[in-house]
């Protein structure tokens, strides 16, 4: 009863966000069911997360991030987690100083930022349908908590300018269901779909005639809402699992995880 409750609620969380549309974090989802200890238990993670998407704000930009971050989760009964992650993160966007007039010439169109640092918080139910089947849910966010800048520079009508782009607030909230069965040697091999939101405001230092940011903070989203995630958990040796996932919505996203249940 316990877990039929507990997986409700997790449930009732994700159509709430489906139905009213605030819902993206980085990083792997994970397996559905936890890794912990049945009566309960720590289990740590180190993962490395390559993420693709696009956002808009009238323009469409490619969004491409790598991250590294570590995670500590606790569960139990082996039908809920919660977690938490601290990592750091570069942001690239492309094409975003690219001119729409012949009068202003850009030495570079892309924005490059190296690592900053970023934090998650989500928690997940699992549901066992027999010894082999099994259906999950799970809600995670994650906040940037420092600013993205870069510089650019070039001419307007031959007079020489030079701009930074700030990307701030940048923050993300996913949702989704998973679809787990067990499978030979203790792996877990899992797939479903999930729903998400991501947004950043962005402001130039200086309007520029031919770019289309300015002096007045943007706000960019994604450009669609949903995805699907398919992964594999691999049980190695002394309490040691493998994760590896990939993600796709209007980009390819994939990364991998090692964790230790305690």
């Amino acid at each position: 009863m316990l877990t039929k409750n507990l997986f409700i609620s997790v449930l009732s969380a994700l159509l709430f966000l489906a139905f009213y549309g605030t819902s993206e974090a980085f990083g792997l989802f994970g397996p559905p069911q936890t890794i912990s200890r049945q009566s309960g238990g720590l289990n740590t993670s180190i993962g490395y997360w390559y993420h693709e998407d696009k956002f808009k704000n009238g323009s469409e930009y490619i969004i491409r991030q790598n991250e590294v971050y570590s995670q500590v989760s606790y569960g139990g009964n082996d039908c809920w987690e919660i977690y938490g992650r601290i990592g750091v993160s570069d942001l690239k966007i492309s094409d975003v100083f690219r001119s729409t007039t012949a009068a202003t010439i850009i030495s570079n169109n892309d924005f490059s930022e190296n690592w900053k640092f970023f934090g998650t918080l989500g928690a997940k139910g699992f549901l066992p349908m027999g010894k082999i089947l099994g259906i999950g849910a799970f809600i995670q966010g994650t906040y940037y908590f420092n600013n993205f800048s870069a510089d650019t520079a070039g001419t307007n009508a031959g007079v020489p300018f030079a701009a930074d782009l700030k990307v701030h607030d940048m923050w993300n909230v996913h949702a989704g269901i998973g679809f787990q069965a067990a499978v030979p040697y203790g792996i877990k091999l899992y797939a479903g779909p999930y729903i998400y939101y991501s947004e950043a405001k962005v402001r130039l230092s200086a309007n520029i005639p031919g770019l289309e940011l300015g002096t007045e903070n943007v706000l960019i989203k994604n450009t669609k809402n949903y995805g699907g995630m398919i992964g594999a958990n691999i049980p190695l040796s002394r309490g040691f699992h493998l994760n590896i996932e990939g993600q796709y919505s209007e980009r390819l996203s994939l990364g991998a995880a090692v964790s230790y249940a305690y």
